[in-house]
């Protein structure tokens, strides 16, 4: 697929069927996060995967949209990993994070799967349901599976400022 066409085309998916996600496409998502690019090649990401019901399950305790997905990703960074920019110490690790978790968006739209972004949750209740090492910032949950054929998209989709707002040429 045309890549600005699968870009358009992937939305934020909310309902999602009942059926377990293969292998084989788990593991292309996490190819899809390991050839991500991170700054000074770092990859600080580091990545929790949940297939198992209960795991699933135990996600209600830490947020409401977990949108009963069959699989879940908990994207993590370890900020001392990442690269420090030496002007002002900018840690690059959430930017990191955000490329990845990008990657395995589109990826997994690519390959027929639905996901979307959750950034809304509790992260000490995450770090504890799933034992998450100190040293790990939670960046961001990731439901993943086939989209409900009733799947909304939000009506705001397709809605975008215009590029004479985004863009300004310096000349």
């Amino acid at each position: 697929m045309d890549f600005l066409q699968l870009a358009k085309n992937r939305f934020s998916c909310r309902k999602f069927k009942d059926i377990p996600i293969e292998q084989e496409k788990i593991d292309k998502i996490l190819q899809a996060a390991m050839v991500a690019p991170t700054a000074v090649n770092k990859q600080p990401q580091r990545i929790i995967v949940l297939t198992h019901t209960e795991k699933l399950k135990a996600l209600k305790n830490c947020t409401k949209y977990d949108f009963d997905a069959p699989l879940c990703f908990i994207i993590c960074v370890n900020k001392n990993k990442a690269w420090t920019r030496k002007y002002d110490a900018k840690n690059s690790a959430d930017i990191d994070g955000s490329i990845v978790t990008t990657h395995m968006m589109l990826e997994a739209h690519d390959i027929g799967l639905a996901s979307t972004w959750v950034m809304s949750f509790d992260p000490e209740a995450v770090r504890q349901s799933y034992d998450i090492d100190d040293n790990l910032d939670i960046l961001a949950l990731l439901p993943v599976g086939y989209p409900a054929e009733d799947a909304p998209i939000n009506p705001l989709h397709n809605t975008f400022i215009p590029m004479e707002e985004m863009v300004k040429y310096n000349k």
